[in-house]
């Protein structure tokens, strides 16, 4: 049982260097060649098993922030904003999908390794745990306050994988007259196998998660939609720095201006058979 709010991941940046275009790449508005470091907490784990090699590959959510203005002292927060969220593996980042499972979208890995001077994955566990069987047992352990996460594992049949996400029980419903729950609860990630390249996958989605048995899931997946022309008028005008400002407005890179962030929302669901297990903390 994975100790979320104390699972880290750390990295140190490169040395900052200008951009060719950009007054603000990135959003970064500090001075050349400064280095900075970043740290989040975790919020998922997903872990992928190809059952015919038995190889197995872990993936992880990372808590996201709002786009902003790396390092400032005022004018912290981009408008317009987005959602900035880091999925990664022990060696890579997979591309975060925006589209839904059954279209096709540019995807890739990014090495771990290149994308920063150093890194570090810290995932702390809970010494002491004990799985809880029975909803009577779930609703005992949720009004006594212990801390609770939950493990769905489902099989992809058609393509040989079974994938197990493990994720803290943030929300849960309960009827304890009648010994019910309802976990409900988010956000987790799960993988785009058809991207599997026989080691890792080049796209996740982002999603939540509602159970209610121990051998049935339901994930409702996130995906960008597009604003209405009258509403982007708002939504894509900038206040403060403009993150697209360029040095040279004679000097255009190619594809000027790239799009600004979209909103999202979760639309697609997927119900699952699975096995469900939900953990207790003893003693935390």
């Amino acid at each position: 049982m994975i100790n979320f709010p104390r699972s880290t991941f750390t990295w140190e940046s490169h040395p900052h260097e200008p951009d060719p275009y950009y007054k603000w790449p990135g959003g970064f508005v500090g001075k050349d060649g400064q280095v900075y470091h970043v740290r989040f907490n975790l919020e998922a784990q997903c872990k992928i098993t190809e059952e015919a090699s038995g190889k197995t590959t872990e993936l992880f959510l990372g808590a996201p922030c709002r786009s902003e203005y790396t390092i400032a002292r005022r004018n912290l927060f981009q408008v317009p904003s987005g959602e900035w969220r880091m999925a990664f593996s022990r060696t890579s980042t997979p591309t975060i999908a925006q589209r839904p499972s059954n279209e096709e979208e540019p995807a890739s890995k990014k090495l771990l390794s290149e994308g920063f001077v150093n890194h570090v994955i810290d995932i702390r566990t809970f010494d002491q745990i004990e799985e809880l069987s029975d909803a009577a047992s779930i609703v005992k352990a949720t009004l006594a306050n212990d801390l609770l996460s939950a493990r769905s594992t489902y099989r992809d049949a058609a393509r040989g994988f079974s994938v197990a996400v493990e994720y803290p029980v943030n929300l849960i419903n309960l009827n304890a007259a009648d010994a019910e729950f309802q976990v409900c609860t988010g956000p987790v990630l799960l993988p785009d196998l058809a991207t599997w390249d026989g080691e890792e996958v080049s796209r996740i989605f982002v999603a939540h998660v509602a159970i209610t048995a121990f051998d049935h899931v339901e994930f409702i997946l996130r995906r960008a939609v597009a604003a209405a022309p009258e509403e982007r008028e708002w939504l894509d005008k900038p206040r403060g720095l403009d993150r697209l400002e360029l040095i040279d407005p004679n000097n255009i890179p190619s594809n000027y201006p790239p799009s600004r962030s979209q909103p999202t929302a979760y639309n697609e669901v997927w119900e699952l058979a699975a096995e469900n297990v939900v953990l207790r903390a003893v003693g935390a």
